[in-house]
């Protein structure tokens, strides 16, 4: 039997087991869907933002993945509580492995997730606030 050649940190076991803002969040002003076809995580990011100071006011998660996909998704939603959009569009990939003390490298896809369905959810505000 093959052992993982990977630990997950503190951090990420924190998040994967108490995840923050888990949840649909009812009538979202924007949302994200991402997902990857080869490991099969799928995440939902969902935004309200305040129409005045243009922060996000409320953000939630529904992930369907491994420890390091819900991590990743409590995360991202930590980093941008609060941000306005300008602040959580400069959000990398980067920033949320490096906020959970590391990913092994055959998991950063999973940041990429979590940062991609903040981007696109921002990108779903702007557009619905157009029309």
């Amino acid at each position: 039997m093959q052992k993982n050649n990977f630990e997950y940190s503190k951090k990420v076991k924190e998040h994967f087991l108490h995840p923050k803002n888990m949840g649909e969040i009812k009538n979202p002003d924007g949302i994200g869907k991402v997902g990857n076809p080869v490991c099969g995580d799928i995440m939902w990011l969902f935004i309200k933002v305040n129409k005045r100071t243009k922060k996000i006011s409320k953000i939630g998660f529904k992930t369907m993945g491994c420890v390091a996909a819900i991590a990743t998704s409590s995360m991202i939603t930590e980093l941008a509580k609060g941000k306005s959009l300008e602040q959580a569009r400069k959000i990398t990939r980067a920033d949320v492995a490096k906020s959970l003390g590391g990913l092994p490298p055959m998991k950063m896809h999973c940041s990429n997730l979590a940062a991609d369905a903040l981007h696109e959810a921002i990108k779903d505000y702007e557009k619905k606030s157009k029309n």
